[in-house]
């Protein structure tokens, strides 16, 4: 039998315009693609997302291989900036263009292609399942939650997962991800009490406080990094006072910070260290402080072992690139499937991901599938 064309694939996801939350006919071009090779699948849909879970094998089977990835794309932006059209799916110059083809349609369809020729060829003794959300781009929170959600109310399992999110930054096959860091993001709101200019001694500016406790938060050492992971950073990404008269104290001054944290911390505990600090400053100025908190995910790591090494392998023995085991970048979905089983992740070159003008090289994808297939072939071969 023909084996399935990762690029072709590829270029048939792009063609469908799943900005988040929209489906955008991708997952149903999955369900046909997986369908035909005799997964079964489920639409897992909740909160207005789309969602497939797709199995072969046995349900419960002693040994199972899991594959996580996301069809929802990133909106286009400027769509006169872009040279092609972004859902166009057009292959040429050696590369597939349009938004997602590099975050990470490309992964998808390269996976999709590996299981199917895979199971085709060498049905193994145990199961492949692929878990695939339309909200990882957005809040996430109806997306791989749901289907881990679902998963475990109907006894589904995976022994060990891939998430094919881009981890490389400058060639195929250089980084593995063994974890993230965890995101936690700030939004602080400082109260005094307006009153003119001229006469300050009347007010109470909030500005002065505020800007006091943002030095004084930027300025803080969180820590020099863990055995996994580099020091935490925090970063202020915004200042909003909105006032438009320059005669006029305002009354409230207003910042978001973000703070990307490792394994010396959690979501938690670096609440109470902001609340604390915002709580000396507002004893030293007078100026009420008001933080609305919200962690995105917790720091992890699956420590290297055989997932890791099994993955490692495979991408040496396809490209000759020995990869590093990385935990830098944002976050992914892996911050939820590391609750489920172990996880790692890896995929394509990311440098023109969000991009105007995405793509995906053609003979990346080509690797990749066969990356993945290796990977298949060797996770059964272990049973």
């Amino acid at each position: 039998m023909e084996e399935l064309d990762p690029v072709a694939l590829t270029a048939e996801l792009v063609r469908c315009p799943s900005v988040t939350p929209e489906e955008g006919g991708a997952l149903a071009v999955l369900a046909r693609v997986l369908g035909d090779a005799g997964f079964e699948c489920v639409r897992v849909d909740r909160g207005g997302v789309a969602n497939l879970f797709a199995r072969w094998g046995p349900k419960g089977a002693a040994r199972s291989f899991g594959f996580n990835g996301h069809t929802d794309v990133v909106p286009v932006g400027d769509a006169g900036a872009w040279t092609v059209d972004p859902f166009g799916g057009l292959a040429e110059g050696g590369r597939v263009w349009g938004r997602g083809a590099c975050d990470m349609k490309s992964a998808l369809a390269a996976f999709a292609a590996a299981a199917v020729d895979f199971v085709r060829a060498t049905p193994p003794d145990g199961a492949v399942i692929l878990t695939i959300t339309g909200d990882e781009e957005g809040p996430a929170t109806d997306g791989t939650v749901a289907l881990l959600d679902w998963m475990d109310a109907q006894g589904e399992r995976m022994d060990v997962c891939l998430v094919g999110e881009p981890t490389c930054p400058d060639r195929l096959g250089d980084t593995i991800k063994i974890g993230r860091r965890g995101s936690l993001t700030a939004v602080v709101t400082a109260t005094g009490r307006q009153g003119h200019a001229a006469y300050p001694h009347r007010a109470l500016n909030p500005l002065p406080g505020l800007v006091a406790l943002l030095d004084r938060l930027a300025r803080a050492e969180l820590d020099t990094g863990s055995e996994a992971f580099d020091p935490s950073t925090l970063a202020l990404t915004t200042v909003d006072v909105g006032n438009p008269a320059s005669n006029v104290i305002p009354a409230r001054g207003r910042a978001v910070l973000n703070i990307r944290f490792n394994d010396r911390h959690s979501g938690a505990s670096l609440e109470r260290w902001l609340r604390d600090e915002a709580a000396a400053v507002a004893s030293e100025t007078g100026v009420a402080f008001d933080l609305e908190v919200s962690v995105s995910g917790e720091a992890f790591v699956t420590p290297p072992g055989p997932l890791s090494a099994l993955v490692a392998a495979a991408v040496t023995a396809q490209t000759g690139v020995e990869p590093v085991l990385s935990t830098s970048g944002g976050t992914s979905d892996a911050r939820f499937i590391r609750a489920h089983c172990p996880v790692v992740e890896f995929g394509l070159v990311g440098n023109s991901m969000h991009q105007v003008d995405e793509y995906a090289e053609i003979d990346q994808i080509l690797a990749l599938k066969a990356i993945y297939g290796r990977i298949l072939r060797g996770y059964f071969a272990d049973a």
